[in-house]
C-alpha cells in the first residue's frame, strides 16, 4: 500500500487523477490532496470520501511519508516542489514540462517505452510527455514497428481544456455571450486565448519560437523522438479548436516500405489502447464525443497516399484530461510498481 499525494489536485488534472487512481485501482494506503495556499481546506473527493486540501510545502512529504507524487501544477511549482518530494524518498510523476528534455528523467508511455521507467532512479522523477505527444507516439509506435517512419507532418485540432478550467470557461462565457447577442464584451474581456474561440479555431499554442513554431509544437517534435529512441523530422501545425474535451489530430507517415492499409490497420488494432473506428461507408470515424471520458486513442481515416506509396494518412482523437495526462500518468504509476516489485 502507497502514500500518494496529489499536487494541483484542485485542478482539471487533478480532479481526473484521483477518478482515474481509483479505476485504475492503485493500492492507495493515504491520499493527500495538496495545492496551493489559497486552495488550503478546500475539498476533494476520493472513494467516497470527502478529503481536504492541505498546503504544498518541501516538507509536507516527509512529514507525510508519501510514497508516490503526483504533480499537475505548473512548471514552475514542479521546478520548486518536484526534488523536495524526490529528496523525501517518493517518485515523481510529473504531468508539467519542466523535466520532459532532461536528460537524467525518463519520458514515459507506458505502451511506447515502459523500459525507460527502470531510469527513474537517477532523480526520482519521470516526466509525463505533452497531451499531444502522447496520442501521436501510442499511434504512431505499431506502425513504426511495420513500416519504418522516417517523417512525421500532423495537424492537432486541441480542445479548449488543454488550457485548464479557465480555457473551458472562458468558451463557455464566449458562446453565452453569442447567444444573448453581447460578444464583442466578451471578446474584450478574453484572458485565456489570444482571440475569440468561440466559432472560431485558432493556429496558435503557446509562444512563437523564432524557426516560426511554437513551444507546443516543438514538444511534439523533441517528446517524440525521446520516448520513441528516434530521430523522425516531425512537422507539426498546433491548433485550438472550440471543443471541450480531447484532442485530434491529422497525421501523414512517411514510410521506409510501401504501406498496406489492411496491415496498418491489423496492427493498429493489435497495439495496446488503441481501437480503431474505420468505416466511412457508414460515417464511423474517430470523433471527440466518442473519445471524451475514455482511456483509449482512437484512430481512422487509414488511407494511402493518392501518390507515393510510401505515404500514409490516418485521423486520431484521444481525451487528452486522461489519455493525455492522469491516465498516462496513473499507467506510469502502475509500471512502476510491477516494475519495482512493490
Amino acid at each position: 500500500m502507497f502514500n500518494v499525494a496529489i499536487v494541483g489536485a484542485t485542478g482539471a488534472v487533478g480532479e481526473e487523477l484521483l477518478r482515474v487512481i481509483e479505476e485504475y485501482e492503485i493500492p492507495v494506503k493515504k491520499l493527500v490532496p495538496l495545492a496551493s495556499k489559497r486552495s488550503v481546506g478546500v475539498e476533494v473527493e476520493f472513494k467516497g470520501e470527502k478529503l481536504k486540501v492541505k498546503e504544498l510545502t518541501c516538507e509536507v512529504f516527509e512529514e507525510e511519508e508519501i510514497d508516490i507524487a503526483f504533480f499537475s501544477a505548473g512548471g514552475s511549482v514542479s521546478a520548486k516542489f518536484a526534488p523536495c518530494a524526490a529528496e523525501a524518498g517518493a517518485v515523481v510523476i510529473d504531468n508539467t514540462s519542466y523535466f520532459r528534455m532532461n536528460p537524467d528523467v525518463p519520458l514515459v508511455v507506458p505502451e511506447v517505452n515502459p523500459e525507460d521507467i527502470a531510469l527513474w532512479k537517477k532523480t526520482g522523477i519521470i516526466a509525463n510527455p505533452n497531451c499531444s505527444t502522447i496520442q501521436m507516439v501510442i499511434s504512431l509506435a505499431p506502425l513504426h514497428k511495420e513500416f519504418g517512419i522516417k517523417r512525421v507532418e500532423v495537424a492537432t485540432y486541441q480542445a479548449v481544456s488543454g488550457a485548464g478550467k479557465k480555457g473551458m470557461e472562458e468558451l463557455f462565457e464566449q458562446m453565452r455571450a453569442i447567444f444573448n447577442f453581447k460578444l464583442d464584451k466578451k471578446v474584450e474581456e478574453r484572458e485565456v486565448f489570444p482571440w475569440q474561440i468561440a466559432l472560431n479555431v485558432i493556429p496558435h499554442i503557446d509562444k512563437f519560437q523564432d524557426n516560426g513554431f511554437t513551444r507546443e509544437e516543438m514538444k511534439m517534435v523533441n517528446e517524440t523522438n525521446k520516448i520513441m529512441h528516434t530521430n523522425f523530422e516531425i512537422a507539426p501545425t498546433c491548433v485550438r479548436v472550440p471543443v471541450l474535451r480531447s484532442h485530434s489530430e491529422a497525421i501523414t507517415i512517411y514510410c521506409e516500405k510501401d504501406v498496406d492499409v489492411e496491415k496498418a490497420k491489423e496492427v493498429l488494432e493489435n497495439f495496446e489502447d488503441i481501437k480503431v473506428i474505420d468505416n466511412p461507408e457508414n460515417n464511423e470515424y474517430p470523433m471527440p464525443i466518442i473519445a471524451t471520458d475514455t482511456d483509449y486513442v482512437y484512430v481512422g481515416r487509414i488511407r494511402k497516399d493518392l501518390f507515393n506509396s510510401k505515404v500514409l494518412h490516418f485521423f486520431n482523437v484521444a481525451d487528452q484530461l486522461r489519455v493525455g495526462a492522469a491516465t498516462n500518468a496513473v499507467r506510469i504509476a502502475k509500471k512502476w510498481i510491477e516494475m519495482e516489485g512493490k
